[in-house]
């Protein structure tokens, strides 16, 4: 499928690895211009490279936390004019007793998980705007939806960003500017695999992947049999980054194999 997207301009926020890798070498394959942010140098420049040789795009590499207010002025520094803005964070670690979830790390999430994109998204609505085209995809959690407390450092701060961004898009669609949101489920990226001690040691269970996995299987069934990954969304992504997606505003798509029973 042709996307149209091709000559396009998009910032990739999280696309060293995991599903914003993934999303970022599908706008690199549908003949996008890419910045692409990450916190770790080393593995950043690393995807650039690789993303460019294989798709023959220019990718630049930028250091960047969007959480930290100077990194985002950094990012608009060196792209104050992207068509295209994705968005994903490192999932935030599992908590264990919900009782012993303090201040600090609520802060920590937020900061991270909802001020960071809504900060990034309102630093090139005007630019998006007044060009008359944008895109803009949060990838999130489908725990925004679907309530888990282990997931507590995770689903509360984006429950507030989808209704953020369920707000702000009816107000820009008129500008042709659509964002939408994607809510995956349990998904094994990198990401996933470095927070997994942080999962034992909420659940009390030994460091090993056999035992991870099992307490994980039984305790989130997911219908259709496997865990996502990376390559499972990243063809959705790059689909609400196009014109195709014109008349699809506001939305939060859930992609999790099936293990979120509800209708809507």
């Amino acid at each position: 499928m042709d996307l149209q997207i091709k000559g396009k301009k998009a910032i990739m926020a999280g696309g060293s690895a995991g599903m914003g890798r993934a999303t970022a070498e599908r706008l690199a394959e549908a003949g996008v211009e890419l910045v692409i942010t990450a916190r770790r140098r080393e593995r950043l420049e690393n995807a650039a490279k690789e993303i460019s040789a294989k798709y023959k795009v220019n990718v630049t590499p930028i250091v960047a936390d969007s959480s930290k207010p100077e990194d985002r002025a950094k990012l608009l520094e060196s792209c104050p004019d992207p068509d295209i803005l994705a968005i994903t964070i490192k999932p935030p670690a599992p908590n264990g007793d919900f009782l012993k979830v303090t201040p600090e790390m609520w802060r920590e999430s937020i900061d991270s998980a909802l001020i960071g994109p809504i900060e990034l998204m309102r630093q090139y609505i005007p630019h998006m705007k007044e060009s008359g085209w944008g895109r803009i995809v949060n990838i999130a959690t489908f725990s925004a939806k679907n309530p888990m407390v282990w997931r507590l450092m995770s689903g509360p701060a984006r429950s507030a960003l989808i209704n953020y961004t369920a707000s702000v898009s009816r107000e820009i669609a008129k500008h042709g500017v659509n964002i939408n949101n994607l809510l995956p489920g349990m998904f094994a990226t990198e990401g996933a695999n470095e927070i997994m001690a942080d999962y034992a040691d909420a659940f009390g269970l030994e460091h090993n992947t056999e035992a991870v996995g099992a307490h994980f299987r039984a305790n989130n069934p997911i219908p259709a049999g496997f865990v996502g990954n990376a390559d499972d969304l990243a063809p959705m992504a790059a689909f609400l980054c196009s014109p195709l997606a014109r008349f699809i505003v506001g939305q939060n798509i859930v992609i999790d194999g099936g293990q979120h029973a509800s209708l809507f």
